[in-house]
Formats: structure tokens, sequence, C-alpha cells
């Protein structure tokens, strides 16, 4: 069992940026793949941005370039650090976990096994 704990959201002015941070604990997090995904009033979760075991890295199309995501396997965190916010980014931000192969770093909510409880972020214009 893995418990998720997301933090750093805020409210933030557009252009700012915030570093959000996903913590493990009951397992080290070196195993796993983590996923960031936001869900934004009135639309479904969707993704931005996943990790694999081995570091490899992708982001959904519309924070390519903005957000990026990092792993410290020694500390059981992986990081979202977003840049260049806009109100669109405005939403509930939550990390996921799930035990697969190496190199996979899966996009959807359906491939993760564990979830934390999220963290916001309002990006005021």
């Amino acid at each position: 069992q893995v418990q998720l704990v997301e933090s750093g959201g805020g409210l933030v002015q557009a252009g700012g940026s915030r570093r959000l941070s996903c913590a493990a604990s009951g397992r080290t997090l070196s195993n796993y793949a983590v996923g960031w995904f936001r869900q934004s009033p009135g639309k479904e979760r969707e993704f931005v941005a996943g990790i694999s075991r081995a570091g490899t890295t992708s982001q959904a199309d519309s924070v390519k370039g903005r957000f990026s995501i990092s792993r410290e396997n020694a500390n059981s965190v992986v990081h979202l650090q977003t840049t260049s916010l806009t109100p669109e980014d405005t939403g509930d931000y939550y990390c996921a976990a799930v035990m697969t192969a190496y190199n996979d770093s899966p996009t959807t909510r359906s491939a993760y096994k564990y979830w934390g409880q999220g963290t916001q972020i309002t990006v005021s214009s």
C-alpha cells in the first residue's frame, strides 16, 4: 500500500510558477511510475505529466514547455514544476502511482492504482 500526499498548491498570478510535490509513505516511490493529473471545475480529470521508474518523462500537449516532472527516489518524492501559469491551469492537482514496467509511464487515469487527495492551484488573471 502506498500513501501519497500532495503539497505546494496555492493562489498564483498568471505568468507565475508553483512547484508541487508528491510524497509517498508506506513504500519507496522508486518502484512506481508516477503521474500528475488535474481536474478543473466542470471538467474531467486529465493527465498532465508522468515519469517512469527509469526517469523517462511525458507531458500533455497543453503543458509542454511549461511544466516538468522530476523525481527524488531517495526521498520518495516526485515534483511537478509549473511555470507560465494561465487561468486555464486552475484546478485540483493529483498525483498517482502504479507499479509497472521500468520504462512505462501511463497516461490514463485507469492505469493508476494509488491516488493522493490533491492540491489546488488557482491562477488569477
